[in-house]
């Protein structure tokens, strides 16, 4: 993926993602950590069908992506919302750019509010669900209230998840697999072979989980381009 900038007077033409080639399972939950600028959030954008690929080519389903879809639903790490809309009307609103009637978006966005508090993308019920750094701007607490929930939808719907964030242990309590990302590329991929369900209690005194958190350090700290030990 390749953009323009202006740098003074010169037109610089960079690569945000480049030779990036992966694929993800159905019902797979997938992490991409690394530095600020590496690419996660292009890929999650182009998966979005936000932005184009000046070349190469990605696909859903054996389908290429060229456009926003109502199979995928992205969340940001800034909500979005229309502040003179009620949290059911936000939540309603993809539903209604779909065309659904005003009784059956309203009877769903209420399920999904009662089932966890900002549901706007869950409730076109995606098949692919990207998430980018959701929950940074949270505390600690309400970080892991949501993460815990957002396990809990996940194991319900089963929907594909892409998921990003800088955070370690939260690339491990969540994921099936993590992709470590640096200088537009994908470098390290690290399957997150963890029983579930999973609890943080469980996860924390567990000498695998400690491993795992370990090798990801480590592939970050490359990654990032300081020592990899």
């Amino acid at each position: 993926m390749r953009y323009e900038r202006l740098v003074g007077r010169t037109l610089v033409s960079t690569h945000a993602v480049r030779d990036v080639s992966f694929a993800i399972r159905p019902h797979e939950f997938v992490s991409l950590i690394g530095p600020s600028g590496c690419g996660k959030s292009t890929i999650l954008r182009i998966a979005a069908g936000l932005q184009r690929p000046s070349d190469g080519l990605l696909s859903i389903g054996g389908d290429a992506v060229t456009g926003p879809g109502s199979d995928r639903a992205m969340v940001f790490q800034s909500a979005g919302l229309l502040p003179w809309r009620t949290v059911l009307d936000n939540v309603a609103m993809p539903l209604e750019l779909a065309g659904m009637s005003r009784a059956d978006r309203r009877a769903r966005a209420t399920t999904y509010v009662r089932l966890v508090g900002l549901a706007r993308a869950l409730a076109v019920e995606p098949q692919v669900l990207l998430m980018d750094e959701p929950f940074g701007a949270l505390d600690a607490i309400s970080r892991e209230r949501m993460q815990d929930e957002l396990l809990r939808i996940w194991e319900s719907m089963k929907t594909t998840v892409m998921f990003v964030t800088h955070a370690i242990d939260e690339a491990v309590l969540l994921s099936d697999r993590v992709l470590v990302m640096g200088r537009g590329a994908i470098l390290h991929e690290v399957e997150i072979d963890l029983d579930r369900p999973r609890s943080r209690e469980g996860l924390l005194s567990d000498p695998r989980t400690l491993e795992l958190m370990r090798t990801l350090e480590g592939h970050l700290a490359e990654a990032e381009g300081g020592p990899s030990s």
